[in-house]
């Protein structure tokens, strides 16, 4: 490996200069270092050549390289000619290939050949034979683009000695192989990538070097919302309400689709993007030009990972991230350290997969998995099918690990065929894969792998259970939930309590229900979803739900009117197999009706409530349930008058939907009276596990995913209706309130700020734990009297047409208001009481977040936000950054951060810091009510990834923090205020 010596002078000059890089997706890396910390010098490398393909559209490497940026010669002087000399220097050392040698041919069977790969084997190295099958996908991704510019021998050596360097939190290059998006987050990216192409131009450069460098596949799929339910036309109802409140949103995406090359765009209707990820778009291996390499993608959805089930390595990152990964930039990461889950035995029958993911998610919490890959291996393995697995992959998130990634073996390509893959693909997969050490064969002995540590689970001790009623690590065994239920009436106001006193616990509400009768109390269901790419993708939980709506029907049980019961699978495909088994018939019965193809209630979208329902909860206090099929259930974020919600199997969301309550025994108490007037318990209604199995056998069929998904990017009439402009630039209308050119670029020049000083900032908001990103970041329903409603107003927008904030991610001036916006945010300024509100310091006043912060920016004063631990956790939603900055924030002090959410403070300028172990604001004796200077130093060559940092306030105390910049590159991020100046910096300073 070329190594070059440089002056500190000459370094600190450097870190001074933008960065010069080329827009290649080929093997590059921002920033790598190249001697001892010139983190800001991005070396030269080749250009990725783009061509069309559907949604496989792929290029190749050119192996053109790009001289320094325009306007840095002005700058450096003499020093220039030394900078081209090194440049010329290192593309000779990167002519050949690193690792050539390696590269073999991959034979046919039949004669022929596959194409070529980086074999792993050839490397000859006992060490990789341990490696965790998750990191081998690393490793492999490291050879491949290793030039020595960017991705060097040494990083490919950190990973091999993955054993010794993951625990020293050593630092890697990583390039997915492509980028996945839904509309939430994609609208805000592909707005970024618009207002990027503006800044292009204003620098006087090509805007056409902004556009993916990879493979971006974009599905809609977040916008439904559950206004119209239990009807046979509700789901041509909703797309029609869809449409209209998104019809502007939608062209903006449309022509997205068409101005920027390498973007597939799957229209609305079409599923959840998980599922459809799952079932159509993963490739498992890619072949392009010739070179074989494993599949792998970054999501800008925290569920991405549910990918890790069909053995692709993927997870969720900010939007920030995933803007600079389709331009080429490759992501810096920690090698991670790797948990090894051993499953055992099978599971009993009637116990789900949903039942499975619960337990294996309370367990993985209680184990510590952040920051971590974990994967599956063990001879329980053979007994789950690949929807399971997929499941449990999903909710990576909510046990707080990167990756729940389970390798390729056979159940894995029976997946593929059943799903449509073609058998020339899937043979083609399996070839690759065992050539190159990748595929797991159980039938075969195990070579042993090294984890850094392990955990284990026989399956047969899974028990039906729900999660709830705040967060969806709080496992309640089903057998246990009626005294969990009173528990929580009993406790104190928190994730397990409501504080109901004893005498109000069984008070009865009884209203009119459209001229009938009806009654609530504390418990009861008033939302019942079949709903999120967790579970809709499962045909054995489907299925299932089905079987329990018809046992429900043939012994004469009725949902009550007034629960609110909505089906949104994750694919046309679930529909198709639902009617094949004659199901569907029988939820259709019990309100189960289908609403939508899209996330729906899992995310928010769950519509109003009856206005008599509403007003029964809302006059009497009700602690109203909710029961979905869901990942997520925090407090707020399903609806804002459910304050229970729990996380449950499909065919448990139908049987408590039937019991009406969620205060029941099931093993003691009936759900309710049958036609013939004796009792039904819930074990008369309850499947076997045998029951599902033939249904999935003889109702799922290959040729459904095969007629789903041919189909699936041809659209729908009213999405083929739209028409768009064919233009290179976008046109912004200053009036539009869905789409609004954002700021972050305005007044940029060629050269960094450098790091900013915080001095004196006042504490906006003082929280304490577990603040996740459905609190910072706008969601769900706009509310009438919050500061979004009121810029609506003024611009003439009806109550009726707000629509929802994630509908409306595109338009900065509105995210901004409804940032910590959530009505059931704590923030200790406020004494317990809950709601978006906040002091301002100097005067005392109560304002609203948004006006609180509009405040201090026009007094001139800084602001940091105070946090305790988890702080961030939650979806990956990179407003929950780009909201704090436009209020000015610009340091978060937190006892710890969900790993994507700290990424994204630091892609959008704002330091994050963690108080030291044992400390946090109550230890330090911090109210909040003091100014805070953060002393950082203004030369970033003074600033290392980790260090300690001191913080004092104006009443003299001071403590030390760590600054939670983790790598070198995202220092540099940091010099330039973020990470997509520094990509236009880049793109904008090299010619092609």
């Amino acid at each position: 490996m070329y190594k070059a010596a440089a002056s500190s002078a000459r370094l600190s000059l450097l870190r001074s200069l933008p960065s010069p890089a080329s827009s290649s997706s080929a093997p590059c890396s921002p920033s790598r270092i190249v001697t001892n910390r010139a983190r800001a010098l991005s070396r030269p490398c080749g250009t990725w050549t783009g061509r069309a393909g559907g949604a496989l559209r792929a290029g190749g490497w050119s192996g053109r390289l790009s001289p320094a940026a325009r306007g840095v010669r002005a700058q450096i002087g003499a020093v220039a000619p030394a900078i081209e000399r090194f440049q010329r220097r290192m593309a000779t050392a990167a002519a050949e290939h690193p690792f050539k040698t390696i590269l073999t041919t991959l034979p046919k069977p039949g004669g022929g050949e596959y194409g070529k790969f980086y074999s792993l084997p050839a490397l000859n190295d006992p060490r990789i034979d341990k490696l965790p099958y998750s990191i081998r996908i690393l490793l492999e991704s490291a050879i491949r683009n290793c030039d020595n510019f960017q991705v060097t021998q040494n990083d490919v050596e950190k990973i091999i000695d993955w054993e010794n360097t993951s625990p020293k939190l050593a630092e890697i290059p990583f390039k997915p192989a492509r980028v996945l998006l839904q509309d939430f987050t994609g609208v805000p990216a592909v707005v970024d990538l618009a207002a990027m192409r503006d800044a292009m131009a204003k620098l006087g450069s090509d805007a056409n070097k902004i556009n993916p460098l990879v493979p971006v596949d974009l599905v809609i799929d977040h916008s439904v919302q559950v206004d119209v339910a239990r009807s046979p036309n509700a789901v041509q109802l909703n797309m029609g309400l869809e449409f209209s409140r998104n019809k502007e949103r939608f062209g903006f995406l449309k022509w997205g689709s068409t101005a920027f090359h390498n973007m597939l765009v799957v229209p609305p209707g079409s599923g959840i993007v998980h599922q459809v990820n799952l079932e159509y778009l993963g490739r498992v291996v890619f072949n392009t030009d010739g070179i074989m390499y494993p599949d792998s993608v970054v999501g800008t959805d925290s569920h991405t990972t549910m990918i890790d089930g069909l053995g692709v390595a993927g997870w969720g990152v900010g939007g920030i991230e995933a803007e600079a990964t389709m331009l080429g930039q490759p992501m810096s990461m920690v090698l991670p350290g790797v948990v090894g889950f051993k499953l055992t035995g099978k599971l009993q029958s009637g116990v789900t997969a949903t039942d499975l993911v619960l337990t294996v998610t309370q367990m993985l919490r209680k184990h510590g998995v952040v920051g971590k890959f974990v994967e599956f291996y063990g001879e329980g393995m053979g007994k789950l099918s690949l929807a399971d697995r997929a499941t449990i992959a999903n909710m990576s998130p909510e046990y707080g690990a990167t990756m729940g990634f389970f390798p390729v073996d056979h159940v894995t390509l029976d997946y593929l065929k059943l799903t449509g893959r073609s058998d020339e693909t899937v043979s083609m997969i399996e070839a690759y894969l065992r050539a190159n050490n990748m595929f797991v064969d159980y039938s075969e002995p195990q070579t042993e792998r090294v984890y850094s540590s392990y955990i284990e689970l026989d399956l047969n001790e899974v028990e039906p259970c729900i999660s709830g009623p705040k967060r969806p690590h709080d496992r309640v065994p089903l057998k246990e939930m009626k005294s969990d239920w009173h528990a929580c009436l009993d406790n104190k106001v928190g994730f397990k309590g409501f504080a109901v006193s004893k005498e109000q616990q069984d008070n009865v509400v009884k209203f009119d229900f459209h001229g009938q009768p009806a009654e609530i109390k504390h418990g009861s269901v008033v939302i019942a979803a079949i709903t999120s790419c967790t579970n809709t993708s499962n045909p054995s939980v489907m299925l299932g739900a089905g079987l329990v709506a018809k046992k429900a029907c043939e012994l004469g049980l009725q949902v009550k009117p007034w629960v609110k019961t909505s089906l949104a699978p994750g694919s046309g495909v679930v529909t198709k197999y639902l009617v094949q088994s004659g199901l569907q018939e029988y939820l259709n019965n019990q309100g189960f009706n289908l609403v939508g193809y899209g996330c729906t209630t899992c995310i928010g979208n769950s519509g109003d409530l009856d206005e008599s329902v509403s007003a029964a909860i809302t006059d009497n206090d009700v602690v109203a349930a909710a029961v979905l099929s869901g990942n997520r259930n925090f407090e707020g974020r399903v609806h804002p008058l459910t304050r229970a919600n729990y996380l449950a199997s499909p065919p448990l969301v139908v049987a408590y939907a039937l019991a009406g309550t969620v205060d029941i025994d099931f093993e003691k108490e009936p759900i309710g009276v049958g036609k013939d007037g004796n009792e039904v318990f819930f074990r008369d209604i309850w499947p076997t596990t045998e029951e599902i199995a033939q249904v999935v056998q003889s109702s799922v069929l290959p040729d459904m995913f095969k007629s789903t998904y041919e189909a699936i990017t041809k659209g729908n009439q009213m999405w083929n209706q739209l028409t768009v402009p064919e233009a290179t630039l976008y046109s912004w209308d200053a009036k539009s309130t869905y789409i609004h050119e954002p700021p972050y670029f305005k007044d940029m020049t060629m050269s960094p700020p450098g790091p900013h000083a915080v001095k004196n900032a006042y504490c906006l908001l003082n929280f304490g734990d577990s603040i996740t990103t459905d609190h910072i970041s706008p969601a769900g329903s706009i509310h009438r009297d919050s500061p979004a409603a009121k810029y609506l107003l003024e611009r003439s927008v009806d109550r009726k047409d707000f629509n929802s904030y994630g509908s409306r991610r595109g338009n900065d001036e509105i995210m901004a208001r409804g940032t910590f916006a959530n009505i059931r945010i704590v923030n200790k300024f406020l004494n317990g009481e809950v709601g978006p509100k906040t002091i301002h310091v100097p005067t005392g006043e109560k304002l609203s977040v948004f006006d609180a912060a509009t405040k201090y920016k026009a007094e001139g004063h800084d602001t940091i936000v105070i946090a305790g631990a988890e702080y961030g956790s939650g979806s990956s939603r990179d407003w929950a950054a780009k909201g704090p900055m436009l209020l000015g924030v610009k340091a978060v002090i937190a006892k710890s951060f969900e790993r994507i959410h700290r990424s994204n403070l630091v892609g959008m300028g704002i330091v994050p810091l963690c108080f030291k172990a044992g400390e946090d604001a109550d230890s330090l004796g911090l109210t909040g009510h003091e100014q805070y200077t953060i002393n950082l130093p203004t030369d970033i060559s003074e600033i290392r990834p980790g260090q300690d940092v001191t913080v004092t306030t104006d009443n003299g105390k001071s403590f030390a923090c760590t600054l939670r910049f983790d790598t070198e590159v995202e220092l540099a991020y940091f010099n330039h205020g973020g990470i997509l100046p520094y990509v236009i910096r880049n793109l904008a300073g090299s010619q092609d």
